[in-house]
């Protein structure tokens, strides 16, 4: 396969992907934003053309989840690592406890920063088994305050296929496959995700949560640290990251015009269906995941000899593929095929790895 155009097949694990004509709108608003001659980076926050932006891109996650009432939507500083914290600070009391499940590096951190404000019961684990794989054979203790689960582990290439059902107060970090398929999304009293890979840029994180959750707990919250003086102000407490929110927005807009969720799962599946199938029958790569367990937005692989690695990464780069080295803790190699990335990247990048195959030969 000769080198292709000047195309670029971006599968970077986040910062990612976004639309190309997300791209292009948030260019124009940055020199003039709504025709007002001000760019957004200097646009006032309370100006009501910024507070109606605000209020779309919560309206459109509200729509797209298909939330009830007590679902409030949130935009926040901090990225997901913040909700580490923010999460039990809001939740969990001294001497309560919560389940979470240790799938991978994020999970673990999660787990970490919730021991500061309470007692936690790490009720399953693969970290034995490298996080190659998602538990399946564990119980959530009735009295947790509440269980925490990482839908997508970016790092290692797994996903919940099916979510746990429990009668606790559910929480999930869904930093890594927001939106990319259809679930019940109420049945989840809290999510949290970074905006990086599938809703817009870094520098916000989406928060949904349930508000009958909140104002449990019995320890004073700092004002910023409170989720219900975010609701009470319409994500506006304080100056939010107006830039990153706006992208958001855009990002929102087109995920509905492309049909909404259940338009993306199914194209987000295709693309999936066809990397795998290549790694399952191309002898000279491999899959790390358990079959059941694959994410279907950070595919995971190596080569079998890994002496050809650098070599199939510059063959790659030479095609205009980006962003598939793997994370510095699994090696090999990382795809990740978010809502954005066309079909037609990873197309490219099946045909890189049979080419590769000939070449070598």
């Amino acid at each position: 396969m000769s080198s292709v155009d000047s195309y670029i097949h971006n599968f970077n694990a986040g910062p990612s992907v976004l639309p190309k004509e997300v791209i292009e709108q948030a260019a124009e608003a940055v020199v003039n934003f709504n025709q007002t001659g001000l760019s957004l980076l200097e646009y006032g926050h309370r100006t009501p053309a910024f507070t109606a932006v605000m209020e779309e891109a919560r309206a459109l996650v509200k729509e797209l989840m298909q939330l009830d009432e007590a679902h409030q939507v949130l935009f926040l500083h901090g990225g997901a690592s913040t909700q580490f914290m923010q999460v039990p600070m809001n939740l969990l009391d001294s001497k309560e406890t919560a389940a979470y499940a240790d799938t991978g590096v994020w999970s673990s951190k999660a787990i970490k920063e919730a021991k500061f404000f309470g007692k936690v019961d790490v009720v399953c684990s693969s970290k034995e088994k490298n996080y190659r794989c998602i538990p399946n054979d564990f119980a959530v203790p009735n009295d947790a305050k509440y269980f925490h689960i990482t839908t997508n582990n970016t790092i290692y290439g797994t996903q919940w296929q099916s979510i746990p059902r429990t009668s606790n107060v559910l929480v999930a970090d869904m930093s890594s496959d927001i939106l990319s398929r259809t679930l019940d999304f109420n049945a989840f009293d809290l999510i949290y995700a970074g905006a990086q890979k599938n809703l817009g840029p870094a520098g916000v994180n989406l928060l949904v949560v349930n508000e009958n959750i909140l104002g449990k707990v019995k320890r004073p919250i700092p004002t910023m640290m409170d989720y219900r003086n975010h609701i009470q102000e319409g994500s506006m407490l304080n100056t939010p990251p107006v830039f990153a929110v706006y992208v958001c927005l855009l990002t929102l807009r087109w995920l509905k015009k492309m049909g909404g969720v259940a338009a993306i799962e199914k194209l987000n599946n295709e693309k999936a269906a066809l990397l795998y199938g290549e790694l399952d029958s191309n002898e000279l790569f491999a899959t790390t995941v358990v079959k059941n367990d694959r994410s279907k937005m950070n595919v995971c692989f190596t080569l079998q000899d890994p002496a050809l690695e650098k070599a199939f990464l510059d063959y790659a780069q030479s095609n205009g593929i980006v962003g598939i080295k793997g994370h510095r803790l699994s090696g090999g190699f990382r795809a990740s095929l978010y809502n954005a990335l066309p079909m037609s990247s990873v197309q490219v990048l099946v045909e890189v790895m049979r080419q590769f195959k000939h070449s070598i030969a």
